[in-house]
């Protein structure tokens, strides 16, 4: 059974940076989507990130509120996804989750991806 396992989470002011990391357990993150989303109590999931690598290919793409400060990677060695968070703003604030197998890797609806970890909390104070 697929599992996908965050942490890395935490509380920092803003500014400071975090790096969160996603474990992949039995499932084959090569030619796959994977995606990173953040949901506030209480609302949607809103997509953040999502990368696709293959020998062939590689793709990443960021919501516009994140671009040039959050870094989306993945080691398939490792089997990890991993999002460098940095400048870090309240508005970050949020519980992030790892998922992966959208069928297209420009899916920003949570519901695309079959495979979703528990999540990790980010909480950034001003």
């Amino acid at each position: 059974q697929v599992q996908l396992r965050e942490s890395g989470g935490g509380s920092v002011q803003a500014g400071g940076s975090l790096e969160l990391s996603c474990a992949i357990i039995r499932y084959n993150a090569r030619s796959s989507c994977m995606a990173w989303f953040r949901q506030d109590p209480g609302k949607e999931r809103d997509w953040v990130a999502s990368i696709f690598t293959s020998p062939d290919y590689s793709y990443t793409d960021y919501t516009d509120s994140v671009k040039g400060r959050f870094t989306i990677s993945l080691d398939n060695a490792k089997k990890t996804l991993s999002l460098q968070m940095n400048m870090l703003q309240p508005e970050d604030t949020g519980m992030y989750y790892c998922t992966a197998g959208a069928p297209y890797c420009r899916s920003r609806a949570s519901r695309e991806f079959p495979f979703q970890g528990l999540g990790t909390q980010v909480t950034v104070s001003s």
